[in-house]
């Protein structure tokens, strides 16, 4: 790598030479960021896995700015205008806007005024001009002179550059209602009459206006006062002519003539173009980060674990799809109950089903009648524990909906459930999605599960990368279980391949469950690089080697053997044997290859092998007073569900199908800048009802200490896991009442 570059890096990540040149070579010889991350430590220093894929990204960006180097030096090399001046320009220039720059007067051009006036012969009036030499010519011939002038002068790198820091630094986005203005009430009528600095403005608020502007409701302008950038120009313009303007002198104002065409013609339109551009990709980047740490919290979210779901996607007119899952997420089988319809029937069916298989939570999806869905089936599950107590009786739990439909109709669902319908593959995966989110979420394209701010206006190569970064990370960080998941899950994994998933899957149905790791070397096309970098990150639960179902990686097998072997025990009684584990002095194993920070991993893993990094699955508790933004009043203090942070403040589901949004200024007692700095989706939250607009549907909350407000009195809480924003049409049903159970449904169970 240049030096230079790798300097750059240095700075720019914060990190040392020899830390990028480790990270370099490892991801040249194939491997990948969680695998360096976690396996190769020593090497790179104990990195982690995001100062690794800022390496990363700063290695490609500046190997692709070589590559620009190399093409723009042949094209001006056979140009024959390659002089050793610019060879050394272009070799010292880090930015690629600034590259362009220089290539600017080489870039081959489309038919000019300035080529036409060259063609007519007034290139010599023009480097007259310049020159500051005696000139004589009609004012058609002037014309023509300043044109070639003008190019001239845009072609300036230093002043090309100059006419875009000043839009960049000095320039206001300003928008305004187009015309004609919407008859209706908009949610941009804050920017009807809108500026700030685009400098300044934060990346929610541009990307706001970005959409207005997008969908007709605005018009948007970059503005910026010319006068003193085209005084700027003139002292660069004075520079390269060698010749001080002079008030009066003729030449000077043919130059100050064609400097402020050359500044309203060619640079104005491209650096108000290249500044908003790049603006928008700031935006972008921010708001990429912010659906990538969104999407990490959700896919990381608390996993109720193998146990059996009964799972419910609700509905009105067409019923409610039920599916029944076992422990390990097969499905077993399917109905359609009818609770406002037939509400006896329906119960029946519930209360027969949960005596039948037991499941430990009831997984509801919380889109239309969600809430109501929940009261019907926890009052039947009430009714059932009170003439059969002998039945368990599981959890209710809200699952969010978001992406479900997506996944349903998806090639992954086809596949999975070729003879059920998509109603019931849905209801399939909000079960599963209570019994592992990252199992059943990497299905979804990480965009259909709505956990970010602008993510349909943002660069969509760039949220996908970052997107699909961030799900592989999270596979990795908490390991696969390699006899039961999915082909999706496993080409998470890192170092396999879809097609590599895919015949994992196939040697696994042909030939029964993997009983070690070794296994994995009999699967076809599974070599041995494939294999280091997959293996640690695989479990094999109940495998005759336990290290099998651990993060230790086979190569340290045999060191784990030693360390058995040193405390007087076999490795199967080591592993899970805290108390030994921790007795183990990791100095005494150091090598040339193997360092403390692997060495700490692997007593880690001893002392809890396999350990799930993600926390206890604890579902909150939703007041069964408020399912519907009627119900709302302010003053109310809820417990909610963070669902989604954004820049600007995050929003929080609190049981009414409608998120509420806690503003940035609400979100603390203190002073606030980053949200993400004080709550992160999935967490629970207290707050205050400050405001709610039911005719647009929004909801204020405050998560700020306020004095205890009156509001009616809760009658308990239900179950839920997040839920997503959809407003839906509101209808009441529950189970029968009175005469309605006098029959009692449960009494042939």
């Amino acid at each position: 790598m240049n030096t230079e570059a790798l300097n750059r890096i240095v700075a720019e990540v914060g990190v040392t030479s020899r830390q990028i040149a480790a990270v370099e070579k490892l991801l040249a010889d194939g491997s990948t960021v969680p695998f360096i991350a976690r396996y190769r430590k020593e090497a790179h220093g104990n990195l982690d896995e995001v100062a690794i894929g800022k390496i990363k990204d700063r290695l490609e960006y500046y190997a692709e700015l070589e590559a620009r180097k190399e093409t723009i030096l042949k094209s001006i090399d056979e140009q024959g205008k390659l002089t050793d001046e610019l060879r050394g320009k272009i070799a010292d220039c880090w930015q690629k806007s600034a590259l362009e720059d220089l290539y600017q007067p080489y870039k081959p051009k489309r038919r000019t005024r300035a080529q036409i006036a060259k063609e007519k012969g007034f290139e010599p009036l023009a480097d007259a001009i310049w020159s500051g030499d005696a000139f004589e010519g009609s004012d058609e011939d002037l014309q023509f002179a300043r044109d070639i002038l003008a190019e001239r002068i845009a072609d300036m790198a230093e002043v090309r550059g100059l006419v875009r820091q000043a839009f960049a630094t000095k320039g206001v986005v300003k928008s305004e209602v187009a015309s004609p203005k919407p008859t209706e009430p908009t949610k941009f009528e804050q920017y009807y009459e809108f500026e700030e600095p685009i400098a300044s403005i934060p990346s929610h608020r541009y990307l706001a206006i970005r959409r207005g502007q997008k969908e007709g409701v605005l018009w948007v302008k970059l503005a910026l006062d010319s006068a003193p950038v085209i005084e700027d120009m003139m002292t660069l313009i004075d520079k390269a002519r060698g010749i001080a303007s002079k008030s009066g002198d003729a030449a000077t104002e043919q130059i100050e003539i064609a400097a402020e065409d050359a500044y309203k013609r060619l640079l104005a339109p491209s650096c108000e173009i290249d500044v908003t551009v790049e603006k928008k990709m700031s935006a972008d980047r921010a708001a990429v980060e912010v659906f990538a740490e969104n999407l990490r919290h959700l896919l990381l979210a608390s996993p109720l674990g193998e146990k059996a779901v009964l799972a419910i996607d609700p509905g009105i007119r067409t019923g409610c799809k039920v599916a029944m899952m076992d422990a390990t997420g097969k499905y077993l089988g399917k109905t359609v109950i009818f609770p406002q319809q037939k509400p006896e029937e329906s119960a029946k069916a519930i209360a027969m089903i949960v005596n039948k298989y037991r499941p430990e939570a009831v997984a509801i999806g919380n889109g239309t009648a969600g809430r109501e869905t929940e009261t019907f089936v926890r009052q039947t599950l009430q009714r059932l524990k009170a003439q059969h107590p002998e039945i368990p009786t599981p959890i209710v739990v809200s699952v969010s909906e978001a992406g479900a439909s997506v996944y349903s109709a998806s090639e992954i669902a086809r596949k999975e459930f070729p003879d059920l319908d998509l109603t019931v593959r849905g209801a399939i995966s909000i079960g599963r999605r209570l019994q592992d989110p990252l199992a059943e979420l990497v299905k979804v394209d990480p965009k259909a599960i709505g956990v970010g701010q602008y993510q349909h206006d943002v660069h969509q190569p760039l949220l996908g990368a970052k997107l699909d970064e961030v799900v592989v990370s999270c596979v990795n960080g908490v390991g696969v279980e390699l006899n039961t998941a999915s082909a999706p899950l496993l080409e998470r994994v890192s170092g396999v391949s879809p097609s590599l998933a895919k015949s994992i899957v196939e040697w696994r149905n042909e030939n029964g469950k993997f009983r070690s790791r070794e296994d994995l070397k009999k699967v076809k096309g599974l070599g041995a690089k494939a294999f280091e970098q997959c293996a640690g990150f695989l479990r094999i639960r109940g495998a005759a080697n336990p290290l099998d179902s651990s993060a230790v990686h086979p190569e340290r097998y045999a060191l784990v053997a030693r360390m058995a072997a040193d405390v007087g025990m076999s490795v199967s009684e080591l592993v899970g044997n805290s108390l030994a584990a921790k007795k183990i002095d990791v100095r005494r194993y150091i090598t040339d290859d193997v360092g403390e920070p692997t060495l700490k991993d692997i007593v880690a893993e001893l002392v809890k092998p396999g350990r799930d990094p993600r926390a206890v699955f604890e579902p909150p508790k939703f007041r069964d007073d408020v399912t519907k933004i009627e119900d709302v009043k302010e003053g109310m203090k809820l417990e909610g569900i963070v669902t989604n942070v954004t820049a600007f403040g995050a929003f929080v589901d609190i049981g009414v199908h409608q998120d509420g949004l806690v503003h940035l200024s609400e979100l603390s007692d203190n002073f606030v800048t980053d949200p993400a700095s004080v709550v992160k989706a999935g967490d629970r939250l207290q707050v205050t009802v400050i405001g709610v607009d039911r005719a647009r549907g929004r909801i204020s909350l405050s998560a700020k200490t306020r004095p205890t407000a009156v509001a009616p009195a809760s009658s308990g809480g239900s179950a839920a896991s997040g839920r997503g924003r959809t407003q839906s049409r509101r209808t009441s049903f529950a189970p029968a009442s009175g005469s309605g159970f006098s029959c009692n449904p449960f009494a042939n169970l």
